[in-house]
């Protein structure tokens, strides 16, 4: 006899039902996203709790500004308070659960609660670090546009500046900068400050060294993408040289370095420190360093943990910026 059996209609539903690859691509993204995090608020955790010295006594210290031993009496309440006589797995849970809720814990220097900590001094580091990210994305399709694919001196003087840039210290740009623009020169502050003027130079630190690297990767995209039949197609249209260049060739070549373009947010972050501390310019960078000096742990880490979540973000939004410039990316 025919007829369909029970088992095709749910077969049926579910083919209806299934989701796109497109989304189970993104649900992969999320899912190494929140790992990421979750490995970076492991380690911090462990880190607190293994660190050399006792929690307690490294905090009254710090509170007090005396460094000496301290009696089981006086530190019996500042256990009890912070959670330090639980179990590790107890305040494991109870660390993750805070950061669930947006609790990075207290600072140990300020008696402040870490995450007002950052948001005080976040604002300039996110200034300066997108900042860099756009000047060096605006060197690398500068550079790249006029001198990729050339042969003869342009083509070689664009590849040497790229890989020069790439290879400087940031502290060393930064030394120089300061030096000859801010000290001998004495056309920016030496101290950066929080105006546009001062920004200059920590902005050209960071964005130096990165420019050369985004434009390397680009720069050999650039000239396979000049060898594709689309570009003989756009000359016979009757475009010059540099239209073909930027209309055509130069939304292909990119690619791969806006794919890149997540983790240097990252390292512009890391970089933050270095430019903070040459130009004396107030930040996340500086707090760092001051917190790790004083060995504030809890500043230390919601501070690392913070990067690795605009880290994440960062990735996030690069994934999806990507598939805009050339949508023949995106899985169907």
């Amino acid at each position: 006899m025919g007829g369909t059996t029970p088992a095709e209609p749910a077969r049926s539903s579910w083919t209806a039902w299934r989701p796109s690859r497109t989304a189970v691509r993104w649900a992969g993204k999320i899912g190494s996203a929140v790992f990421v995090l979750w490995a970076a608020a492991t380690i911090t955790f462990l880190l607190q709790v293994y660190a050399p010295g006792d929690r307690a006594t490294l905090l009254l210290n710090l509170s007090s500004g005396q460094s000496r031993e301290r009696t089981p009496d006086e530190l019996a309440p500042v256990n009890a308070q912070y959670g330090f006589d639980q179990t590790v797995w107890r305040q494991y849970l109870d660390y993750l659960g805070g950061l669930l809720r947006g609790d990075l814990g207290i600072s140990y220097q300020l008696q402040q609660p870490v995450s007002e900590v950052i948001a005080d001094q976040i604002g300039p580091t996110l200034v300066l670090t997108v900042s860099a990210l756009v000047v060096a994305w605006l060197l690398v399709l500068f550079l790249t546009t006029l001198t990729a694919g050339r042969r003869g001196p342009w083509g070689a003087i664009g590849s040497v500046v790229e890989t020069v840039s790439a290879g400087l210290p940031q502290y060393w740009i930064g030394s120089i900068l300061l030096v000859v623009f801010a000290i001998n020169l004495g056309w920016f502050p030496v101290e950066s400050g929080t105006g546009a003027w001062g920004l200059v130079l920590p902005v050209l630190t960071l964005a130096i060294p990165l420019a050369g690297f985004l434009g390397q990767i680009a720069r050999d995209e650039f000239a396979r993408a000049l060898e594709q039949p689309f570009v003989l197609t756009a000359r016979s249209r009757g475009l010059d040289d540099l239209s073909v260049r930027a209309r055509h060739v130069l939304r292909h070549s990119v690619i791969p370095a806006v794919t890149v373009s997540g983790w240097a947010m990252g390292a512009l972050l890391s970089g933050a420190v270095i430019a903070e501390t040459v130009f004396a310019r107030a930040g996340i960078g500086q707090t760092l360093v001051a917190a790790a000096s004083s060995r504030d742990v809890p500043l230390v880490s919601g501070i690392v943990i913070f990067v690795a979540f605009i880290y994440t973000i960062a990735n996030l939004l690069v994934d999806a910026l990507y598939t805009k410039i050339d949508p023949r990316i995106e899985v169907p």
